[in-house]
């Protein structure tokens, strides 16, 4: 692990203008910098960066944080590798933890694997464009292919010359250690031998999504019958065919960009497609498409398209991954390719206007493509129709969302002529075995039921779902209306006005030997944190959100420790809901610099000017409601009240009026 000390250097180092000005054009908007939102498209700028604060904000997706939090959204880095990202461009030597001897032993096992990976790649690459045979052989290749000099260079794509040991050779020279260059599967060692694995082959380099070399893809150039056509490195510490998918570091952006994954089969499907102006594409690499490939994708968009050639058998056996996609909850569609077309060929043979053109217009719902696939190889026969109908509803239960499978049922319904009480009844049976352990009790219904209605145990799935929705949404909403705004409202105060001290005034009440009360107030000067805090603890209150109670937490802490609020470590917190919420509120006085409202005439009034009162409502506003609870749990229909419990209850509703007066509220 990356040590605190190290942790704290790098944002102690990072300028936040600085980082998200290598991908974001930033113009000076007072004392903030602002921008287009690199998340979405928009024309009018949406993006905000303060320096002061060291925070960012995208208002149009509501995405905000610090510079590492900024690099994890935009370039899907890990919170590791966002950091030594930061340390790379500070120049700054990261220290790690102490780990145990096998930890350390692991840890550098990977290095190496990577490093020689590494190596490797920018061998294949330097040799394929400055040696006469690598220019001959390999580069011709890729040019025979249609491939610019700019695409082989986005790709890194090169060339292991057609001799055995030719690369292993290279590497030992070079000082890597033979049992690496075997464990990624670069070399092949037999006994005293050793010889390059992807020996006359063009080669294209497999990379996390960070950009790190897993490993290689391989393909032959001559015509032997004997060797494989493709080969790839085999499975090791560092590469997992089923994890990754070739070309997502090339892809990321865009994916997140568009909103949307174009997925392919091989690797010159991506590269094609890539030179004709569409970046958001990736490949399975010819491997059945699996739940952490899908995972992948799901990180950058809710939207995928899957992309087929004309061969009938191919489609059959790819089709299957959809299902998969939809269990992640992932929207699908499909598009087909002209028969003896594949994205490659196509590609290459149309503009880039014809293929955005197609890909748009082509794109049709995975359900609709389906059916017809399916229905090709019916001919009409019942007991053929009965398994292509089967087939679709197990899809449709794959989906989590309730609402997308009763309109894909409805939909099936309609194409395949069938009624939705059957296919509903379908689906009712398998989402059944699939959850079997809810162990809802079943219902029979007659035969003279409507037939287009669906079957009572659907119903009673549904109804259940809505009571459960009912009651959810009631607890939510009387949380979210009352505690949870308000909770917001004492944190809001707390990051942005903590540390400041001003005057309060307190209402005092006296009596007279009449017993006439009178009330006169009491001015006196104080830290916006202490006030809070004392009107808290009197009254002995917790926060209902746990996030904003672990962050008042803290800033008791922090008061007890130095009395003074610590902000950049809510920031920089490792939690990233808690930076989320924190740079959220911090930036929300930001807003109003976008619109510019200076220049329209319209004042701003000054926060420090109202604060006082802000911070007495916020408090008088928690007790109220706090009283209304008490007062709640008083009134039970039916009781009959003790003397002392109706005393109880008077007194409450005297404070309710008394806060209601403090706020010029109507009772």
């Amino acid at each position: 692990m990356i040590s605190r000390s190290t942790i704290d250097r790098i944002f102690e180092s990072a300028r936040v203008e600085e980082v998200i000005g290598e991908f974001v054009q930033l113009k000076k908007a007072g004392s903030n910098f602002k921008g287009l939102s690199p998340f979405t498209d928009e024309k009018s700028p949406s993006f905000m960066v303060s320096p002061v604060k060291q925070i960012w904000k995208d208002f149009s997706t509501g995405k905000g944080g610090n510079s590492v939090s900024f690099l994890m959204e935009h370039e899907h880095f890990s919170y590791p590798e966002a950091l030594k990202w930061l340390a790379k461009k500070y120049n700054i030597e990261i220290e790690e933890t102490e780990q145990s001897d096998e930890q350390k032993e692991q840890t550098n096992e990977r290095e190496s694997m990577f490093l020689v990976s590494n190596f490797a790649k920018d061998y294949f690459h330097n040799l394929m464009l400055n040696t006469n045979q690598g220019k001959a052989i390999g580069l011709s290749y890729f040019k025979e292919r249609g491939f610019t000099d700019e695409t082989i260079e986005k790709f890194q794509l090169g060339y292991c010359l057609d001799e055995w040991d030719n690369f292993t050779k290279a590497a030992l020279a070079k000082g890597y250690d033979l049992k690496y260059l075997a464990s990624t599967g670069l070399s092949i060692v037999k006994e005293n031998k050793q010889f390059d694995r992807f020996k006359g082959r063009v080669l294209f380099p497999i990379q996390s999504m960070s950009g790190r070399i897993l490993g290689f893809g391989g393909r032959i150039l001559t015509a032997d019958k004997k060797a494989a056509k493709y080969l790839n490195s085999p499975e090791s510490d560092i590469y997992h065919k089923s994890k990754i998918l070739y070309g997502i570091y090339q892809a990321k952006k865009e994916i997140a960009r568009q909103d949307n994954c174009f997925l392919v089969e091989g690797y010159t499907d991506v590269i094609s497609f890539n030179q004709s102006g569409v970046e958001n594409v990736v490949a399975s690499s010819g491997t059945a498409l699996t739940s952490d490939q899908i995972r992948l994708v799901n990180r950058l968009t809710k939207n995928i398209t899957v992309l087929f050639d004309g061969d009938a058998a191919g489609i059959r056996a790819s089709i299957r991954g959809i299902d998969l996609i939809l269990e992640q909850g992932m929207n699908v569609k499909v598009v087909q390719f002209p028969d003896g077309e594949d994205p490659d060929s196509f590609a290459k043979s149309h503009t880039s206007a014809e293929l955005k053109e197609y890909l748009e217009t082509a794109a049709q719902d995975f359900i609709n493509f389906k059916v017809s696939l399916l229905l090709k190889d019916s001919n009409n026969d019942p007991i053929k129709k009965a398994t292509v109908i089967r087939d679709i509803v197990t899809s449709i239960s794959k989906i989590p969302d309730g609402i997308q499978r009763e309109v894909y049922v409805q939909e099936c319904s309609r194409i395949m002529d069938i009624s939705e009480r059957v296919l509903f009844s379908e689906l009712a049976q398998l989402l059944k075995k699939e959850a079997s352990q809810r162990n809802k009790p079943s219902s029979s219904y007659s035969n003279n039921v409507d037939p287009n209605q669906p079957p009572a145990e659907y119903f009673y799935d549904q109804e259940q779902a809505s009571m459960e929705l009912v009651k959810g949404t009631q607890v939510a909403s009387q949380k979210i209306d009352q505690l949870s705004i308000l909770e917001n409202e004492i944190i809001k105060i707390l990051l942005l006005y903590g540390n400041e001290e001003i005057d309060f005034s307190e209402e005092l009440s006296n009596t007279d030997e009449d017993g006439k009360e009178t009330f006169s107030n009491r001015k006196y000067q104080n830290l916006v944190s202490a006030e809070i805090y004392l009107h808290l603890q009197e009254d002995e209150i917790e926060f209902t959100n746990p996030l904003f109670q672990e962050i008042y937490t803290e800033m008791i802490h922090q008061l007890n420790q130095s009395e003074k609020l610590e902000i950049d470590k809510f920031v920089n917190n490792n939690n990233t809901d808690i930076a989320s919420i924190v740079t959220s509120i911090l930036m929300d006085e930001e807003k109003y610099q976008l619109s510019n409202w200076g220049s329209k005439s319209i004042e701003v009034k000054s926060a420090l000017e109202v604060l006082p009162k802000a911070v007495s409502d916020v408090i008088y506003n928690l007790r109220r409601i706090l009283i209304d609870r008490l007062v709640n749990e008083f009134l039970v229909q039916g009781k009959e009240y003790t003397n002392e419990e109706k005393e109880e209850i008077m007194s409450y509703n005297s404070l309710r009026i008394r806060l209601s007066e403090k706020l010029k509220r109507v009772v």
